[in-house]
């Protein structure tokens, strides 16, 4: 009885999180309706505990081309001497780029580190993250050379083009209107993205300064009813470090961040709000790239202008087996790759696609997970959360603060020596904010 009591007022006393915005709502629905052709569900009885991409997509662990030690400019000036008869247009950018958005410093003497004064330099953690995480997404990962006009593209080579490509291309924000994403977003978009969908994201990890960008490919979570109305979750996520320098065959560098947090129910079920515990990881945002596009066009304002993205996707085509290709589910495919070979009918299919079903033996745990509506991919069991004590009563969420670096006050010039007005960037855009 006292037990009982105890709960009872543990359970009052539980203030409510943040309220998700209707506003924010339906943008969720409108983006997942326009790239899959169903409706975001926001019912948590629902939503799958775990989820991950397929086993073949799972990406790759790639280098981020550090700002400060050149970014790309070696790939451009092979691409260069392919598609530019050695005119340096490619590389000429680049190396404009890497040194365009300057950040204030200090700088400091030997002795006893005393501050000695202040210069403009290129931040440690500025690079081609984002670029990165969006082609490991995006892409299976190049498996042999390619050649064109006599110039060896290598694996390496052709994961270089595709970060550069993807540096400042159209993204979704997945977040939110917060400043960094709410814990009910966070559920609500892995639950429907990675779970219903086995899509990965783009993360933007670190609340703060620094942007440092990851592809998202697996969750698992467990949870325990406070009330009605409320839902403890803890969540472990699932997703790729960069690695050292690019390899012609990446790694697989697994990271896991933890997350512990409390949702809040309307009388359907459905996630309305809710906040973090102390003891649970932030990240600032959620993101999904979309197709490439011509650098200083819509959808790329910021991008290299000289890369054109038609050769550089036919070099990473020629580059995979037509089969891995043939597999890999993306929403917003270009046209070349909107031909599928699935053989799971349960699997959802993102809008754009021919799909072409096969029948294969299906093992008999996927078998029962087709049924059950849950991933028929095996989640190992370091991914399995920390099982939650029912007695546990909630935290506080205290948000770090989220700061904004400097920016540029230039832009590159094109081949007309006009400016670009950075005025005109859309708000989906990566902006060099968030290389990371």
């Amino acid at each position: 009885m006292g037990t009982t009591i105890a709960l009872s007022i543990l359970m009052v006393t539980i203030p409510l999180g943040s309220t998700i915005p209707q506003s924010d709502k339906q943008k969720q629905q409108d983006i997942y309706r326009q790239y899959w052709g169903y409706d975001f569900s926001w019912r948590f009885d629902e939503l799958p505990e775990k989820g991950s991409v397929r086993n073949h997509q799972v990406p790759y662990s790639g280098y981020v081309y550090p700002d400060n030690s050149g970014g790309t400019i070696p790939i451009m000036r092979k691409y260069d001497r392919a598609f530019h008869q050695g005119r340096p247009l490619a590389t000429a950018f680049e190396e404009w780029d890497v040194q365009a958005w300057k950040a204030k410093e200090d700088v400091r003497g030997p002795l006893l580190g005393l501050r000695w004064g202040s210069r403009m330099a290129v931040p440690d953690w500025s690079g081609h993250c984002n670029g990165w995480a969006a082609a490991a997404i995006r892409h299976a990962e190049p498996q042999k050379n390619v050649v064109r006009n006599g110039v060896v593209f290598t694996p390496s080579d052709i994961k270089g083009l595709l970060a550069e490509l993807y540096l400042y291309n159209d993204v979704v924000d997945l977040s939110g209107s917060d400043k960094n994403i709410n814990a009910a977003l966070l559920h609500a978009v892995l639950a429907n993205w990675v779970g219903r969908g086995q899509h990965a994201l783009g993360m933007e990890a670190d609340p703060g300064e620094e942007r440092w960008n990851y592809p998202v490919w697996a969750y698992n979570s467990d949870s325990v009813r406070r009330s009605p109305r409320q839902v403890e979750v803890k969540l472990n996520l699932g997703y790729m470090l960069d690695s050292n320098r690019e390899y012609d065959e990446s790694p697989r560098i697994h990271r896991v961040k933890s997350f512990h947090y409390l949702l809040d129910l309307n009388s359907q079920g459905e996630i309305i709000g809710g906040r973090f515990h102390r003891n649970s990881s932030r990240i600032a945002m959620l993101w999904l790239p979309l197709q490439p596009k011509a650098g200083r066009q819509p959808g790329n304002r910021l991008g290299n202008p000289h890369l054109n993205v038609q050769q550089v996707l036919s070099i990473w085509r020629d580059s995979v087996p037509a089969e891995l290709r043939q597999k890999w589910v993306v929403v917003d495919p270009p046209r070349e790759d909107r031909l599928l070979v699935l053989a799971d009918p349960d699997d959802l299919v993102p809008v754009g696609y021919t799909v072409n079903r096969v029948d294969t033996h299906l093992s008999d745990h996927a078998s029962a997970s087709a049924q059950t509506g849950k991933p028929a991919v095996v989640v190992d069991r370091d991914w399995n959360a920390t099982p939650i004590d029912p007695l546990v009563p909630a935290g506080e969420l205290r948000v770090s603060d989220q700061l904004s670096p400097a920016a540029s006050e230039n832009d590159p010039p094109d081949d007309t020596g006009v400016r670009a007005d950075r005025a005109e960037q859309p708000t989906i855009e990566f902006g060099p904010q968030v290389a990371g």
